[in-house]
């Protein structure tokens, strides 16, 4: 694993606790409007191909095969999930999500399902669910 890589776990470990920052995807309303932005822009608008995603109470990983440039999918996701979730916390004239992200391309398909399990794997790890497909808003879900 690169530094870069374990710096990017124990990061994702630290916010597994959740205990700064805001955190609004708790609300399943936004959670929900996340997970259908993401199908949607696969399904829908063909901007890529959706290998895995979750949406944790303070953050989301997805890990796509992008069609168009990053820069691109990231305005269209961010862009619609914020005015959206702004609109349901009432909130106006304020970021929901940061500036930044971590992107990180996927060089082996034993990568691909490493990253995939990870992700799957996260709301475990943050002790929120004892399997995977028990938490809502991941692709692992039971709900589909």
């Amino acid at each position: 694993t690169s530094s870069a890589g374990k710096r990017f776990a124990y990061a994702d470990r630290y916010l597994d606790k959740a205990s700064t920052g805001p955190l609004w995807l708790k609300d399943a309303r936004i959670a929900h409007g996340v997970v259908e932005r993401l199908r949607y822009c696969e399904m829908e608008l063909k901007l890529y191909n959706l290998f895995a995603f979750v949406v944790m109470v303070n953050r989301v990983h997805v890990l796509f095969e992008p069609r168009v440039p990053l820069a691109k999918i990231t305005r269209l996701i961010k862009g619609h999930t914020a005015r959206e979730a702004n609109r349901i916390l009432r909130r106006t004239g304020q970021a929901f999500w940061q500036a930044e992200s971590f992107d990180h391309w996927v060089r082996s398909e034993s990568e691909c399902q490493r990253i995939i399990s990870y992700i799957e794997r996260n709301p475990v790890a943050a002790g929120l669910v004892k399997q995977p497909e028990e938490w809502a808003w991941s692709s692992a879900s039971v709900q589909g």
